[in-house]
């Protein structure tokens, strides 16, 4: 065999070499990408390792999970939203001061809602069935050991008291005035709430509250929580001119606050299917901070009547009247309902003011009820939050409640 035929040969054999090596690999990547799991398979699989985990944590003989895993229910909500704003006044110059505190107690707001979610885990909303503007959002996500809640909520009222004792000399007056605002004041709320459950084994807090769990036997635990709360109340509006002058010229007011507490929780079953779960936990506020915002106006409440004067047009960019002046007495017919003065006053946002509080003790309550069949279940749910805040002379006080009935399925 010639050196020629050789090397050809040796070539042709490295090909074949080659092409089936070749054919090899492709054959094994196929088999790699045929061995991926899909996006159906993965799911399962978080699926069941949610499942496994569910039951591993608890003791099922206290704690009973269902083998249904979702569960759609629909809510019925009564909500209770309460803030108060005390302040003081005070005029050396004419020895005149004034103590006073106006209330925001807005009717309970009824609305209806849905959740929706697996095991633990799930999302809410909820629109208000009467007139007041008041709409929720929530997410809430539960396990054997822990608890975690994110509620948003926006609603307007109009309905104020303001309740003052002025002292003029030695001479002392006391009033309560309840009426309606100009405006609507817009009142807006978050609440992130975490708890850690020490006895997560035999006692369960979401059995009662989201009926992802079934208790079965009594049980109670020790809880540790912590939780954020954040509420602004805006009244700046030009109608509103009057109760921004009483707020000592402030407009919206930002609450910012942090808690930590320890509390106690218990889960009493008396029959198959039913728990009565009371919880308390005092808290203590380790962040507690208002911000304010500060307007000034184009009217003087320390003045009246206009004499002879033409003030004229106002002009908002300008922030004058015509006449050149800034600031306008009070007209004649101040008060009378005929009188159309709110038609030309005007507000302007001038500074903006943070102040931090020391530690305040608040209390988060809780009470629900929940009855199993083997799908369906029923609940009524209760919880009240307070919130305080004082910084000299100014106080803050929020009472955040509700009470909430609900039905559901397990799917």
């Amino acid at each position: 065999m010639t050196m020629t035929r050789k090397l050809f040969l040796g070539c042709l054999l490295f090909s074949l070499s080659l092409s089936a090596h070749g054919q090899d690999s492709l054959q094994s990547v196929n088999t790699q990408e045929a061995a991926k799991p899909s996006l159906k398979e993965k799911l399962q699989l978080v699926q069941n390792y949610l499942d496994s985990t569910a039951r591993t944590k608890v003791d099922q003989r206290y704690i009973e999970v269902p083998d249904k895993p979702w569960r759609v229910v629909l809510r019925y909500k009564e909500t209770e939203f309460d803030a108060y704003y005390e302040n003081s006044m005070a005029y050396p110059s004419i020895d005149y001061s004034v103590d006073w505190k106006l209330s925001f107690e807005p009717p309970v707001s009824s609305s209806l809602g849905f959740w929706v979610g697996y095991r633990g885990t799930g999302l809410s909303y909820a629109k208000s069935l009467n007139k007041k503007t008041c709409t929720s959002f929530s997410f809430s996500t539960t396990g054997a050991k822990y608890g975690f809640n994110l509620r948003l909520r926006g609603l307007e009222t109009d309905e104020t008291t303001l309740d003052a004792t002025m002292q003029q000399g030695d001479e002392i007056t006391q009033t309560s005035e309840k009426g309606n605002l100009d405006a609507p004041v817009k009142i807006a709320s978050l609440y992130l709430n975490g708890y850690y459950v020490f006895s997560g084994r035999r006692y369960s807090q979401a059995a009662a509250y989201n009926q992802s769990v079934i208790q079965r036997h009594s049980a109670g635990s020790f809880l540790l929580g912590a939780t954020l709360y954040l509420s602004s109340f805006d009244y700046a509006n030009s109608r509103n001119i009057e109760m921004i002058f009483l707020s000592k010229d402030v407009g919206r007011v930002l609450l910012h606050q942090a808690n930590l507490g320890i509390g106690y929780g218990y889960n009493f079953v008396p029959l198959r299917g039913l728990v009565i779960n009371a919880m308390a936990m005092p808290t203590i506020s380790v962040y507690n901070r208002v911000k304010v915002s500060l307007y000034d106006y184009n009217y003087n409440f320390y003045a009246s009547g206009d004499g002879d004067e033409d003030y004229g047009e106002w002009n908002p960019e300008t922030k004058t009247w015509a006449n050149g002046k800034s600031k306008r007495p009070m007209p004649e017919d101040y008060g009378d309902e005929s009188s159309n003065w709110l038609d030309t006053a005007d507000i302007w946002k001038v500074a903006t003011e943070k102040e931090n509080s020391p530690l305040r003790f608040n209390l988060d309550l809780r009470l629900g009820v929940a009855y199993n069949w083997k799908r369906y279940f029923v609940g009524v749910q209760m919880q009240l939050n307070s919130f305080s805040y004082k910084k000299d002379i100014s106080k803050v006080s929020i009472f955040d409640a509700y009470a909430r009935a609900s039905v559901g399925v397990r799917l």
